[in-house]
């Protein structure tokens, strides 16, 4: 179990409170597509993804960024049981889409770049250290599956 300070609550609900979902989770799953090519490739039906601007103009893609952040409400939300709340999206990342669990890494990776960005001097290695924490017990929640 993960044991979190008040501090730490604290910061993720100010994150995740002022952030803009439809810009950060767009460009967070767009720079995670076109750093990580590779990833791309559990998104074939989503259309044209050649180059980075055919990626960054894909609405499939924003709008699947969009749910991604959104999805992270339910950790913050539970952030005393994110395995839970995570049990059934890791089975089917698991089992019906077979998602390489790394690419839950990798995208968290490109979320907290994006979110520094948008932060700027404000994203402290406090906030840093606590938005680490968050997003690593999300992406072992999803990755539980798959052990």
């Amino acid at each position: 179990m993960v044991v979190w300070s008040e501090s730490e609550r604290s910061i993720i609900t100010s994150i995740f409170s002022s952030l803009d979902y439809d810009d950060i989770g767009p460009k967070a799953l767009c720079r995670c597509l076109i750093v990580y090519p590779w990833t791309q490739r559990y998104f074939g039906g989503y259309g044209n993804l050649y180059n980075a601007t055919a990626i960054k103009t894909n609405p499939l893609i924003a709008a699947h960024g969009i749910k991604v952040l959104h999805g992270l409400d339910r950790a913050v939300k539970n952030m005393d049981d994110i395995k839970a709340t995570y049990a059934e999206l890791s089975v089917l990342h698991s089992e019906k889409l077979h998602v390489d669990p790394d690419n839950f890494r990798l995208l968290a990776d490109c979320l907290a770049i994006v979110i520094a960005a948008q932060m700027g001097t404000a994203f402290t290695s406090e906030i840093q250290a606590a938005f680490q924490k968050f997003v690593a017990v999300v992406v072992s929640a999803l990755g539980r599956q798959y052990h």
